[in-house]
């Protein structure tokens, strides 16, 4: 690429970025009670991302070969520890992932 093309890709890369932080503010004023389903939106979707993630994670598992989906289910087991233990999504994820890949690295 040349400069000026990696000048307008930059250029489109943070107008889209900025133009998606700055819409929902200027769509939904604090003048006026955000719509009810916007509120439910707000809601629902943190949960029904999460379980997309774990079907998408999960999905091409072969428990009849190879080391039969034990590093993701102590991975798992260890993610729900974790989160239940300090309630921190940052901490049960990080420390899931790296369960996983220590599993898989040195173990599996």
């Amino acid at each position: 690429m040349t400069i000026s093309q990696e000048i307008i890709t930059i250029a489109i890369c943070v107008f889209g970025t900025m133009s998606t932080r700055f819409l929902p503010f200027m769509i939904f004023s604090s003048k006026k009670p955000t719509p009810k389903y916007i509120q439910y939106l707000g809601k629902a979707l943190p949960s029904a991302i999460f379980g997309m993630l774990v079907i998408y994670c999960l999905k091409n598992i072969n428990i009849v070969a190879g080391s039969h989906g034990m590093p993701e289910l102590i991975s798992i087991l260890v993610t729900m520890a974790l989160h239940k233990w300090r309630r921190q999504m940052l901490l049960s994820i990080a420390g899931g992932t790296v369960c996983y890949m220590l599993l898989i690295q040195l173990v599996f």
